[in-house]
């Protein structure tokens, strides 16, 4: 089925299927506009409403659920009844017209525009029905073939869902199908939360690997203790604990004005940004080797930024606030960025794992604002790590290297088990909804 061109005639189904538009079967109701210029005056009503955030494929997230004071006419309009499916407007091109059914979960719930609330009539059309079919190759290919695409995003309208034609059976059928698809998917739901648990173990056990490295809570020729961030608590006695100032010059970053064109000419000096962090972000990557961007040599010579050698430790305070990499080359940051340049008794990737180490914990208390995190140079200037003797601090580094990359490979199977999971609960809702699997011959108790 391709997705780019979408020919609901091409596909085979059933004889006792039909296709029918879903305007035809079901009611879209529009949500509200969240407008701050709205009226809250007179008799208005403190709802709770659902955003696209809170709508998944299959299932809701209602963990934060935002509220809103309207009119109570347009909250009248605007609110969700059991059984209504709701769809997406825009996102992602694979999040379009994402269904899930509406179980009354919050009392008076309100939804707004980007989301549609699609009300089936109960004598031609199961919700349950529908919300498979939205997830099934069929329905994907359908909203991606129709979606209108930007750079970053994708939509689709009320004009175009209500177009969507549906592989119908007849009503008892999709009742048949729908208990099938939510008794094989709950199994399927099931191993996905055990393989979920499982990454989230390697990931914690990855991550005390680390502390209990650079603490020397284990290393060569020690057994392991409990490990912690205190570090003074825990460092051997033939290591110190320093300020990482006295064993490495500190820097920050600056970003040259655009306001001057002759400096961004024959650009050629790398230039870290804030999304080359993002390639390090599962820490299996320790080298930063190439930016998006670059500056010229007049235009460092003519502005505060700063050359820093290869090997030079960064880390962001903005962003991406915490995590940090080692330039493989020489190069500048913006100045959302804070450097350390090592001298001879520390090493360069010791210091990154003794960062990342801290990042959970330390970096983590130090980042301040709500919605973007800064953690501030000041701060960074406080820092201290255990300091062994810099051959041992390559023997722990060598340390991390070994046990991340067996761990990293459990994480890459369970993955890719994940991967396996989400093509068949596809592929299986896809067969069942099309008809191209026939359930009824399941035994009704083995659906329970």
């Amino acid at each position: 089925m391709n997705a780019s061109v979408f020919d609901p005639r091409s596909f085979s189904v059933p004889g006792d299927y039909k296709f029918v538009r879903l305007g035809y079967v079901a009611r879209l109701q529009n949500g509200l506009t969240v407008d701050a210029k709205r009226d809250i005056t007179g008799d208005v009503v403190t709802r709770p409403y659902l955003r696209v955030a809170n709508v998944q494929a299959g299932s809701l997230n209602l963990e934060s659920v935002a509220e809103i004071t309207v009119p109570r006419s347009v909250a009248r309009r605007s609110m969700l009844r059991p059984g209504d499916v709701l769809m997406t407007e825009g996102g992602d091109l694979d999040k379009l017209g994402r269904g899930t059914v509406w179980q009354g979960e919050l009392e008076g719930c309100l939804h707004q525009n980007h989301i549609f609330a699609i009300r089936p009539d109960p004598q031609h059309l199961v919700g349950r029905y529908l919300a498979y079919l939205t997830q099934s190759l069929y329905g994907r290919c359908y909203f991606e073939s129709t979606g209108t695409k930007t750079t970053n995003l994708a939509s689709t309208n009320s004009s175009k869902i209500q177009s969507f034609p549906l592989p119908l059976p007849p009503l008892e059928k999709q009742c048949y199908i729908v208990d099938y698809l939510d008794s094989e998917t709950s199994r399927i739901g099931n191993l996905v939360r055990v393989q979920r648990e499982l990454l989230e173990k390697l990931q914690e056990r990855r991550a005390a690997g680390v502390v209990a490295a650079v603490s020397g809570a284990i290393g060569p020729d020690r057994e392991r203790r409990d490990s912690t961030l205190a570090w003074l608590e825990t460092v051997p006695a033939h290591w110190s604990e320093v300020g990482i100032g006295l064993v490495a010059r500190m820097g920050s970053g600056h970003t040259p004005s655009r306001s001057h064109p002759e400096w961004w000419v024959d650009c050629t000096i790398p230039w870290i940004t804030t999304g080359e962090v993002r390639q390090v972000r599962d820490d299996r990557q320790e080298v930063i080797s190439e930016t998006r961007e670059k500056i010229s040599q007049l235009g460092l010579e003519n502005s505060a930024a700063e050359l820093h050698p290869a090997g030079t430790v960064v880390l962001c305070r903005t962003a991406s606030a915490g995590y940090s990499g080692v330039m493989g080359t020489a190069m500048t940051t913006s100045q959302d960025f804070a450097t350390w340049t090592c001298g001879p008794k520390l090493d360069p990737y010791y210091l990154l794992w003794c960062l990342r180490a801290m990042r959970d914990d330390l970096l983590g208390r130090l980042a301040m604002g709500s919605t973007h995190k800064t953690i501030y140079v000041p701060d960074l200037q406080m820092l201290r790590i255990p300091l062994p003797p810099v051959e041992e601090q390559r023997e722990i580094v060598s340390q991390i290297r070994r046990q991340n990359t067996k761990i990293d490979t459990l994480v890459d199977a369970a993955n890719h088990q994940l991967a396996l999971l989400a093509e068949r609960r596809q592929a299986l809702i896809t067969a069942a909804v099309t008809g191209q699997l026939d359930v009824t011959s399941a035994p009704r108790d083995a659906l329970a």
